[in-house]
């Protein structure tokens, strides 16, 4: 029953992170840690998250405007292993932590960005990559983070999400290969992502036909609510796993 209602939920995730760009791992990852654990959450999450992201680039490959995710990668790449090595060191309770914390401030965060980051260029997105690299090396995901970044570069739509998924794809394959480098992602872990990223995969096919209907406010709307529904479960549900 604890598989299926993951796969359900994986499913609505792909769904609506085919629509938006993001958002499969702020709902997935409240279930992964209240099954699993909040620190086989996050290993599980980057695997399932490269087949989620390998799915939005096949959905929209013409419009991958792969000098954005160069530079993106290139500072984002060794980036994310310094914070996968720095999260494999925390304890569970401050990984919860992080996660609950990282997922409410991209509110107001969100926000700040998307009004005064405007007319980017690749130097930008290099910055850009630093630090939300790291920040996905610690947390299940800073994808709320990178939306503001690429649409600031004038990214819209079917661009958008084929070049963030291109850009966060090589971001969580290093995030993985760290965690299984450091003895973190076993073989369980692993069949356990890739079960999860197929669901998020079909999602996504699902969801391209959908695309074009979706609004600016409604956008808005529902990231946030995303964010302040998983940003505040977390550690509920951390507690019960460690009861």
């Amino acid at each position: 029953m604890g598989l299926f209602l993951i796969l359900i939920i994986g499913l609505l995730a792909g769904i609506i992170s085919g629509i938006i760009g993001t958002g499969s791992s702020i709902m997935l990852v409240p279930v992964l840690a209240y099954f699993y654990g909040p620190r086989e959450a996050v290993p599980i999450m980057a695997v399932a998250a490269v087949i989620a992201n390998i799915s939005r680039i096949l959905a929209w490959w013409r419009e991958v405007d792969w000098r954005a995710v160069a530079a993106y990668a290139v500072t984002g790449l060794p980036a994310a292993v310094l914070g996968a090595r720095t999260m494999l060191v925390l304890p569970p309770a401050a990984v919860d932590a992080a996660i609950g914390s990282f997922l409410l401030l991209m509110i107001p965060g969100r926000r700040w960005l998307a009004a005064n980051l405007i007319h980017l260029r690749l130097p930008h997105l290099a910055a850009a990559g630093t630090c939300i690299g790291f920040l996905t090396g610690i947390v299940a995901s800073s994808g709320p983070a990178s939306v503001p970044v690429f649409i600031g570069y004038s990214l819209t739509k079917g661009a958008f999400i084929g070049t963030e998924a291109a850009a966060s794809l090589a971001i969580y394959t290093t995030k993985a290969l760290t965690f299984q480098g450091s003895g973190a992602l076993p073989f369980i872990l692993v069949l356990k992502g890739l079960t999860v990223g197929a669901s998020l995969m079909v999602g996504s096919f699902i969801a391209k036909p959908f695309l074009l209907r979706l609004t600016p406010e409604a956008f808005r709307h529902i990231m946030d609510a995303l964010l302040v529904t998983s940003g505040l479960r977390p550690r509920r549900l951390a507690r019960r796993c460690y009861r």
